[in-house]
């Protein structure tokens, strides 16, 4: 890997990589080995479908399957080297950079691929949002230092100033949708992936979802200094991905010399030209059922039960969230609106010294009042479940007698200017999509 050391600038350092990815002809199709997320996986259920779609899905090496850590984590890297050694999987000839579309319906999604250089929150160049667990990093570290590989991008946004209107707002009508404009229009990355996509694919997918993927690579010269001098001094927040860039960090200061480790795979999106979709994230409380949850509430919250469907209740949610605090309860055949906290309970229960912004948060009120304070629910696994398929959330509290609490989307500008201020919200405060199916192109340290 010709790193050229890490930028000398403020900015998004993106270099190129040998991308690990599957051989087509040796599996049953691209879209059966692909697979959310690791995080977004929806366990066990949805662990169980995507090992069973192909022998090879991605899922093995994401989430193994052991009885301990250390079994999962050499599982992984034994179950990686040797689908390498079969040719399941087999490095690009050149490093390369990856232009990367998802599209369905009026959804498009563009970005690039690549191996960022790492910078800590201090350095303001990759901001996070959220606050992490340090079990989670613990245990994503293993996984990528036992196997050696990044198995998945991150998730980073940028605002550039090129728009096609020239106003700041973005890039017009065309922004997030099925339109593709002139190439011609822009110019650095955005130029770039507009030139791209007029080349054939290196592949071609479409995801169960019915998301259709593609990915073209990037080895031009030319094209490469012109993403590189684009993003010299753009700053990019961590859309998801939290825990593997906390996991990054940590395993650059194992490997404090400047090599492999001091890059870290992500996908790079400019929201200014295609618009993130901003989604919230449920808790499923394992222990908790949905009586014993609305009896701790009675005299601080009003509750109401809903009679009514899903979408129903989640638009009484969405009215209630305008108006202030408020969540959704689920888990006994109907739903429970809870709103309008008892205001004298959140200034004893919500710390004081952050921003009227970060103090109002619904993720705040959660965690700070109801699971801290009247709950007495640990944030543990054992406890809570984060799960991002509204659905699977109900359904998994009607079938173990316990409580969903879903949750309203934050408005994406609450959450820049936060981490702006260099404020993290709760974790898992934010689902923003669409995310990069996982599979499609992985970094191995040992090819770099």
């Amino acid at each position: 890997m010709n790193t050229d050391g890490p930028a000398a600038n403020d900015g998004l350092h993106l270099i190129p990589f040998r991308g690990l990815r599957y051989v087509p002809e040796r599996v049953g199709s691209l879209a059966a080995v692909t697979s959310p997320p690791y995080d977004v996986v929806v366990r066990p259920d949805g662990l169980l479908h995507l090992e069973s779609a192909d022998p090879h899905n991605i899922v093995r090496l994401i989430l193994p399957q052991a009885t301990t850590a250390g079994a999962r984590h050499q599982q992984a890297a034994e179950t990686l080297d040797r689908w390498i050694a079969e040719g399941i999987l087999a490095p690009d000839p050149d490093p390369a950079l990856y232009v990367y579309e998802q599209h369905k319906g009026d959804m498009l999604q563009r970005g690039i691929i690549g191996a960022l250089a790492l910078s800590e929150p201090s350095e303001g160049v990759v901001l996070p949002h959220e606050d992490v667990m340090p079990d989670i990093v613990a245990d994503r570290a293993a996984l990528m230092r036992t196997t050696a590989a990044n198995l998945e991008p991150l998730l980073l946004t940028y605002r550039s100033a090129d728009n096609s209107d020239g106003n700041g707002a973005g890039a017009g009508t065309g922004a997030g949708t099925g339109a593709t404009p002139g190439v011609g229009a822009h110019t650095g990355a955005t130029a770039v992936i507009e030139r791209t996509i007029l080349r054939s694919a290196l592949l071609a997918t479409t995801t169960e979802d019915g998301i259709s993927h593609r990915l073209w690579s990037v080895t031009d010269p030319g094209d490469l200094a012109e993403i590189r001098s684009d993003l010299a001094d753009r700053q990019a927040l961590i859309a998801d991905g939290h825990h593997r860039w906390a996991t990054y960090l940590r395993l650059r200061a194992e490997h404090p010399s400047d090599g492999p480790w001091s890059y870290g795979l992500v996908l790079l999106i400019d929201t200014a030209r295609y618009p993130l979709r901003v989604r919230a994230i449920h808790r499923l409380l394992h222990r908790l059922p949905v009586s014993e949850a609305l009896a701790a509430l009675r005299g601080s919250f009003r509750i109401q039960r809903l009679d009514v469907p899903m979408q129903q209740a989640l638009d009484a949610l969405a009215d209630a969230a305008g108006e202030g605090n408020a969540f959704l309860l689920a888990g006994d055949g109907g739903f429970h609106l809870v709103d309008r906290p008892d205001p004298d309970l959140l200034s004893r229960t919500v710390r004081d010294d952050r921003p009227e912004a970060w103090r109002t948060l619904d993720a705040t009120v959660l965690h700070s009042t109801l699971l801290d304070h009247i709950w007495r629910i640990p944030d543990t696994p054992e406890y809570i479940a984060y799960i991002h398929d509204t659905e699977a959330a109900v359904t998994q509290a009607e079938r173990h007698d316990s409580t969903a609490v879903l949750m309203h989307p934050v408005r994406e500008e609450v959450v820049r200017d936060l981490a702006r201020e260099g404020v993290t919200m709760p974790r898992k405060s934010t689902s923003f999509g669409p995310k990069p199916a996982t599979g499609l192109v992985l970094r191995s340290l040992d090819l770099d």
